[in-house]
């Protein structure tokens, strides 16, 4: 039996053209250490807006609206369980960040700069974002 999941992550722009990064814990056991985007594994029959909702305000305190899709990517986990995450273009309805547990550290950071400061794995939404001029939707 595969163990599959469907996952979603909020990237998001603020009224700067900052998108806000988040750091992992250095103890976390996938990644640790690493910068990303606020999100997570939904809940079973959740609806992907609500989740990417539900995560962004667990890991960071914020509310935002979503605005659009903007990347789709399927991998394995190196605990063998299947990931389709969704990567949703948002806005923050607030600055006012306030880290979960699960990260240590958050800046915003100028989309211009994003890609020195994210492993590759989120380049292709950054791109997305600059080329299709999505900006325009904030």
């Amino acid at each position: 039996m595969v163990d599959f999941r469907v996952a979603a992550k909020s990237f998001i722009v603020n009224d700067k053209n900052e998108l806000l990064l988040m750091k992992r814990r250095s103890d976390d056991v996938m990644k640790p250490g690493m910068w990303e985007i606020p999100g997570g594994r939904l809940e079973l029959g959740e609806h992907p807006h609500g989740g990417v909702k539900r995560e962004t305000k667990e890991e960071a305190g914020l509310d935002i609206e979503v605005k659009q899709i903007m990347d789709v990517r399927h991998f394995v986990r190196s605990d063998d369980q299947t990931i389709t995450m969704l990567v949703f273009l948002c806005k923050p309805l607030h600055n006012n960040v306030q880290l979960s547990e699960e990260h240590t550290d958050h800046k915003w950071v100028s989309i211009e700069m994003a890609k020195e400061h994210v492993t590759p794995f989120f380049h292709n939404a950054i791109d997305v974002f600059n080329n299709l001029e999505m900006k325009k939707l904030l």
